[in-house]
Formats: C-alpha cells, structure tokens, sequence
C-alpha cells in the first residue's frame, strides 16, 4: 500500500477534499490519508458481546480478507477505539483510499483565522471539582495501592452557527507539524466527528520495525522566548515529571519486549514541542521477531499506557471510574489505520473535539502523581486545551476562562 502513495504535493488537495460525515482524515510526519464512503464495518465479537478488545486482530485481518473476496480492493481499516476497551470501536474498511506524503505546512492550507466571540461554555467538572479530584486521587497514591492515575476533564462549547468541521481540521493540520493529525465520524450513537491534533504516537509498524514514543511529564509554552526556554529546561530536570514518565517507557517497553527481537529503550528521555506544550519524550525503536504480528496486536496491548490512564492500569481504571463524572469516548482511546499486511499508525486520541451540529466537547487530562497538587495540574489540562482554543480562534477568551 505504501508503495502507492503520491508526491507530497497531493497531501494538500486530500485535505481539501475531506468532508464530514463520509471522510477519514488521518496526517502524520510521513503520510497522508484520504479515506471515503464505508465498504465494511468492524461489529461486535463473534460471541454478540461489546468486549471491543476481544480478538481485535483477528477479527480485522477476518474483515480484510472478507471484502478482498468480495472484490474490493482497498486492503485498509480506519478508525478510532475508545478508552473503555468493552466499548464498540469505530473501525471500518472505506469505499475508497488515496495516500500521499507528508502534509506541506505553509500557504497552500487554506487556514479560517476568524476569531469567534459569540459561544457558551460548560466546564464538566468545573475547576473546583477538578481540584477537588486530584486530591481525592493524592489520598489513593498515599494509601500505596496506585502509583499513579490520570484525571480529565472536558469543556462544551457551545456555538450560535454549525461548527465548521473542516475549518477547524483545516487549522489544526497548519497549527501542528509534527503530530498526527484526524477527522473521523463517529456513528456508534448519533452521527457526530472526532477532530484533533495529537503528539503522541502510540506504535507504528512498517514491516518488521515498529516505534513508539510514549509522551510524559509536560509543561505550558510561553510566547516569551526566554520564559519558554526556562520552562523547557524545567521541565527536563523535574524529577517529578521524570519520575511520571519513567513509569510510562517502563511500561510502554514491557508492553512490547514479548514481540521483539530487539527493542531499543533510551536512557534519557528529550523534549518534544508543540504550539502549546512541551513534552518528555522517549521514542522506543524495535524489531519484531514475526513480521506477522500487526500493528492493532501491539496497540491492543499496549493500550492504555499509564500516560493516559494509570499504574498499575486495572486498580487506576477504577479510580477514573470512581472520580471523573464523564464518559471519555474516544477521548485517550486510539485513532489511526491498519493493513491488510499487519502494518500502520496508532496514535494515542489526545488534543481532540467530538463535534455535534453546533456544539464541541473538548477534553483533556493530567497524570497525577506524588508531588501533584489540584492547581498544578488544572493550570497543565487548560494549557492542553490550547491547542484546539487556538484552532477554533478562541485563545483569549479561554485564556481569561482558565486564569
């Protein structure tokens, strides 16, 4: 399939023929991809049940095969797969697929800088209850049953017009060069989109190679370089931060050790950007032992890392369970495309918007840890909110929200 893919010139126009309701959008550092209509859609397991994760890879390379017998000719599944793993996923075979390179970042994306001033906001929960949350989740950590749990909170945003969908993609793809960029609908309940920017890559595979680069520990940018600079190496020296994403490569790398013949773990992790956030990085580098082995069989076990859920995984669960007072979707699940040879991209579904008619569903969350306090990591979930505030033309206005 790769082999296919067209001049990076092309990346542009794919993004201009996205359409809501019938397009899968998908722009990573290497690629681009176009996906229309529906050919075949992911059900549930074969026993009737919702156990999303149950024989996901099988059940994919099943469907593949099937269309391929029926005569389609698009070997590719797309999609999103939520956090709650016995949720159903969004994961379907398109009518059509076009690929090409990278997306060119500069005047050929036709960007909407209109600034919106006329909209409703509801936080869930509101910033006291967050608050309050972290410190329910720092009574857990000092009982020592958990290490570690992630919180999230989201913001609706509410518009006086239609949202427009390919605007906001259209931004988020010139705001963010170096992630994973998407638009999916989603159709599981009433028909809405799934739209972000994410950083972080969860695991990609091209052959018998295979990366991940788990992302921990993060920081504000500021628009004062110096200040900027002060907070990024801050942040390399936290031993907080440190500490939270040492936890994640840990178990991002035990995840994977069971597949590979060799898997490349650096002592050290870096720093990635964004328009909005610094991030601890470390990009894990591996060799399968099978060349069979697909991609979802490595997002399905790694999935979810603690950077979006917790340590350890099941006893965190419960506690985002107990605490939070939404329902996260798709929001920290899992957004990308898999072959029919068991190659692809997963992204982890950060910095993203469930889009419905006139209104947004914004979310976001902060891995709580000791050290943690509830300002801390309320001021770290609306500095992730920026990098949608900004797509949208909503910066200010949500800044003075979040102060």
């Amino acid at each position: 399939m790769l082999k296919n893919e067209v001049a990076p010139a092309v990346a542009t126009q794919l993004l201009e023929d996205y359409r809501e309701g019938s397009s899968f959008f998908w722009s990573s550092p290497e690629r681009t991809l176009l996906a229309r209509g529906v050919h075949a859609r992911l059900l549930s397991n074969e026993h009737g049940e919702s156990n999303n994760f149950e024989n996901l890879p099988e059940r994919i390379a099943e469907l593949l095969a099937h269309t391929k017998k029926s005569g389609h000719d698009i070997s590719v599944v797309v999609g999103a797969i939520p956090f709650d793993y016995t949720k159903p996923s969004e994961l379907i075979v398109p009518m059509s697929a076009e690929w090409a390179g990278p997306l060119l970042h500069n005047s050929e994306i036709k960007v909407n800088k209109s600034l919106i001033t006329d909209y409703e906001v509801q936080e869930v929960p509101e910033a006291a209850e967050f608050a309050k949350g972290v410190n329910q989740v720092l009574l857990r950590l000092a009982q020592g049953d958990v290490q570690k749990v992630v919180l999230s909170r989201s913001i609706h945003i509410t518009l006086p017009t239609v949202v427009d969908t390919h605007g906001l993609l259209r931004n988020l793809a010139q705001n963010n060069t170096h992630g994973y960029t998407f638009g999916i609908s989603l159709l599981n309940e009433e028909p809405h989109t799934l739209v972000g920017a994410s950083p972080e890559l969860l695991v990609k595979k091209a052959g018998i190679q295979i990366i991940a680069n788990p992302l921990a520990g993060s920081a504000a940018r500021s628009e004062d370089s110096i200040e900027d600079e002060r907070r990024a190496v801050a942040l390399l020296a936290s031993s907080k931060d440190r500490h939270e994403h040492a936890v994640v490569v840990a178990a991002v790398a035990a995840a994977l050790h069971p597949y590979c013949k060799t898997l490349v773990v650096p002592d050290e992790p870096s720093l990635v950007q964004t328009n909005t956030m610094w991030h601890l990085s470390t990009e894990i580098v591996g060799e399968l032992d099978d060349i069979r082995t697909s991609v979802l069989e490595l997002a399905v076990a790694l999935h979810p890392t603690p950077a979006v859920c917790g340590t350890p995984t099941d006893l965190a669960r419960e506690v985002i369970k107990e605490i939070e007072t939404f329902e996260r979707g798709f929001f920290t699940g899992m957004v990308g495309w898999c072959d029919s040879n068991g190659d692809g991209e997963w992204a982890v579904t950060i910095r993203c918007a469930e889009v419905t008619g006139r209104s947004l569903r914004l979310f976001a969350g902060a891995g709580i840890v000791g050290g943690s306090t509830g300002e801390a990591e309320l001021a770290e979930t609306s500095a992730k909110f920026q990098t949608l505030f900004v797509a949208m033309g909503l910066k200010q206005q949500v800044d003075e929200m979040g102060e």
